[in-house]
């Protein structure tokens, strides 16, 4: 479940953290104009400014590159929500996911990245990394929930915010359908129902 983080932000450091960025940043909008097939690393070069040899010397290869990018893109993502309302909560993730996956760059980017992973190990091993992190900033409003006794105890908190985002990528990746607030208020709604029901034990 991603959140809508632009790799390539400027943050401090020395020359080597700015070469990373510019790097990451080309990398990205490379990866959202031309798809992971695409991912050429004297064009990313070429695009961030930086000499061919610091690309290939750095990253190797254009899996590597795309992992590097998902770990900053975990690094850098945005918190959970705290509202004290697990159904708020709940909500505001699937409506991030929304927000994310409908983005004219992110949109395309995660689909890259996503196919990326389908047939380098790099990348899919930085994919599940990614993931691992987000669904676990996010499973904290579902055990809190668990504490305040909105949900039975035992409750599996990351399957929970699995259950949030996984029609909402079946929609993007096989479906087409709308990817909208209902389409997420649907979602969350469901993952919560079924948490409720104690089908996430």
């Amino acid at each position: 479940m991603p959140d809508a983080v632009q790799p390539g932000a400027v943050r401090p450091g020395g020359r080597t953290a700015r070469v990373r960025e510019a790097v990451l940043q080309a990398a990205g909008d490379v990866l959202a104009e031309n798809g992971f097939h695409g991912l050429d690393l004297g064009e990313v070069a070429r695009v961030a400014g930086v000499g061919k040899t610091t690309v290939y010397r750095r990253w190797g290869s254009p899996g590597a590159l795309a992992a590097d990018l998902l770990q900053d893109m975990a690094e850098r993502s945005l918190p959970r929500s705290r509202h004290g309302d697990v159904a708020r909560d709940l909500r505001d993730n699937a409506r991030l996911v929304v927000r994310t996956l409908t983005d004219p760059r992110q949109g395309r980017l995660f689909k890259a990245l996503i196919a990326a992973a389908l047939c380098d190990e790099q990348a899919a091993g930085a994919l599940r990394r990614f993931y691992a992190v987000r669904v676990g900033e996010w499973a904290g409003c579902v055990t809190d929930a668990v504490e305040r006794g909105e949900l039975p105890p035992g409750t599996d908190a990351r399957r929970v915010v699995t259950a949030v985002s996984a029609p909402l990528y079946y929609a993007l990746l096989n479906t087409g359908e709308p990817l909208d607030e209902a389409a997420a208020d649907r979602a969350a709604a469901a993952a919560l129902a079924a948490a409720r029901a104690g089908v996430m034990r």
